[in-house]
């Protein structure tokens, strides 16, 4: 006996296409060939805050946000053009808001009296807001939420087509606060941040609306003024500028103040690029710290008597940086008895495409100068890191890199950050890494040079004194610096073993490091005298040009893999 299967009722099939369109996306809707709506999904009226029934005859486009209803229109008339889905990114006034959906549409229907449209909308609200965070992260300050230098670079490229469409000028003012580090390392980094919050907000009242201002470091802004060349208007921003941050900041219970340096560089009178502006207002900023404090000062060529190819090298360094011509070479340190590659000591190289190699005595003041040091100085200490792990696979054996720290950059409240950063990114351990720094770091500011010195230290990290015995002749930071490591000046070596001076010198270095249990570089050695003297002496490791040149990173691993010395200036010295 056969059964007969039985077809599906209509009222089945009506259950069954409910269902499914219930299922389909958080909100569906079905809407004539002019959007408006005879069908809502039980979702879209609970996500709207609407009665069944209510949105009968009502035009989608009604509950869109205004700015999106084209949007929709468009994307309707487009999906029955194509007779494809079309999607489509609207907000949506919903009960508890705004809410960005994605409108998938489908137009359906088998001839013009009868076509319809099918859209199911997506909720992709948490996914935009998201994506605004990214967009955001990337282009404003975490801190003050301010715009940051990247998108300070934008405004800054769009002031000058502007200002060259237009003819007519405007203001970049870089401001400083005076006393902000002495907040910082007296009561941390959180009633630093809030000042710097405050500040911020109070900078922005006391500019126009179509002025920017960007955080770009530390506690350094920057202003764009539009359309502000005349010296009087300048001035009185900058008077209210710094009127404003004279006011006290209570902050955490604490009544703290601060005050404000400005510097201006005007377009096209200071210059007619981004690079030459920002230059320009620094070297005026640094003026007005220079004579006092708390004033503004315009830049001005003659006064400030800087020549002229000095402006066009700095300039010419920014591109370099976005250019990739800044290198790292290496210079092989070595054990004074054995011979034997240790280390290397990372040296940055400016190869500029029409100069040739632009010499670091040149090139490294006038980073430290403008604050460009603290993004080479974070580049070069990730690029040294990776590249220590190429040298020891090439080498077979531990090996370690040496970084060297400016002033501004051990200043940097972001250093440790950096340190780590790059530690994390190339895997290295923290006996990998030796950082030199100068006495003058140590004695400018004990304290803070104790603070960051310990928190390196714990990471492992090893700490040496360059060109020891040039610097301050207290030897107390000796005892009350977790240092490792002493490197003697090249000023020391080159004499000897002939100087008498030099040679005692050395013997002190020696015999001091020696007793403090201080490992010893000694830097400039350039003959086997030398090297026989200092190895005679107890000198652990010797750099120069007798043993090793720098190296691009390439050549350096030639050298570690073949086991003979670059640029040996004697045939008796070998490994």
């Amino acid at each position: 006996m056969f059964l007969k299967r039985n077809s599906p009722s209509p009222v089945t099939t009506k259950l069954s296409l409910k269902s499914l369109m219930e299922a389909a996306g958080d909100a569906v809707f079905r809407t004539d060939r002019r959007g408006k709506i005879f069908y809502a999904s039980r979702r879209a009226l609970k996500l709207m805050g609407m009665e069944e029934g209510s949105l009968q005859g009502s035009a989608l486009s009604k509950h869109i946000l205004a700015e999106d209803r084209t949007s929709i229109e468009t994307g309707l008339t487009e999906a029955l053009a194509s007779g494809a889905n079309n999607r489509i990114n609207a907000r949506l006034n919903a009960r508890d808001g705004v809410l960005w959906f994605e409108f998938q549409m489908t137009a359906c229907g088998t001839d013009d009296t009868q076509i319809e449209f099918l859209i199911v909308c997506r909720d992709i609200s948490r996914q935009r807001a998201t994506e605004e965070r990214l967009r955001r992260m990337a282009t404003h300050d975490e801190v003050s939420g301010l715009p940051n230098r990247s998108l300070l670079s934008d405004r800054l490229r769009m002031a000058l087509a502007q200002a060259r469409r237009t003819e007519i000028g405007f203001s970049v003012l870089a401001l400083n606060l005076d006393g902000f580090k002495k907040v910082n390392d007296a009561l941390g980094h959180a009633v630093g941040d809030a000042l710097l919050r405050v500040a911020g907000m109070r900078l922005r009242d006391a500019l126009r609306d179509v002025d920017t201002l960007a955080r770009v470091s530390g506690d350094e802004f920057v202003a764009v003024l539009p359309a502000a060349v005349d010296p009087e208007e300048i001035q009185a921003v900058a008077r209210r500028m710094i009127s404003t941050m004279q006011l006290p900041f209570e902050i955490e219970g604490n009544c703290l103040y601060v005050s404000a340096s400005i510097g201006v560089a005007t377009y096209p009178q200071h210059g007619d690029s981004e690079v030459t502006l920002l230059a320009h207002a620094s070297a005026a900023l640094h003026r007005a710290k220079e004579t006092g404090k708390s004033r503004c000062v315009m830049y001005d060529v003659e006064k400030f008597n800087l020549p002229e190819h000095d402006v066009s090298m700095e300039a010419a360094m920014f591109d370099g940086v976005r250019n990739g011509e800044f290198r790292l070479f290496y210079q092989p340190i070595l054990d004074a008895r054995s011979l034997q590659i240790v280390g290397f000591e990372a040296l940055m190289r400016w190869m500029h495409p029409e100069l040739g190699a632009i010499s670091p005595t040149q090139f490294i003041p006038m980073a430290e100068a403008n604050g460009l040091i603290n993004l080479l100085g974070a580049w070069a200490l990730k690029v040294a890191c990776v590249q220590i792990r190429d040298f020891e696979q090439a080498a077979g054996r531990n090996l370690y890199v040496s970084v060297n720290v400016s002033p501004r950059q051990f200043r940097n409240d972001q250093f440790l950050e950096v340190m780590d950063n790059a530690m994390s990114l190339s895997g290295i351990r923290g006996g990998q890494l030796l950082l030199e720094i100068t006495e003058g770091i140590l004695m400018s500011d004990p304290e803070h040079a104790e603070g960051l010195l310990t928190a390196i230290a714990a990471r492992n990290v090893r700490i040496a004194i360059d060109d020891f015995g040039t610097g301050y002749s207290s030897l107390a930071y000796l005892k009350r610096f977790p240092i490792n490591v002493l490197k003697i000046d090249r000023a020391f070596i080159k004499d000897l073993p002939e100087s008498i001076k030099d040679a005692a010198i050395c013997n002190v270095v020696l015999s001091l490091a020696n007793h403090l249990n201080l490992t010893t570089i000694a830097e400039g050695v350039e003959n086997d005298q030398q090297l026989r003297f200092l190895s005679k002496q107890g000198c652990a490791m010797i750099q120069g040009f007798l043993t090793g040149r720098p190296l691009p990173p390439a050549e350096a691993i030639k050298v570690l893999k073949s086991g003979a010395l670059p640029n040996a200036l004697h045939a008796n010295v070998q490994i």
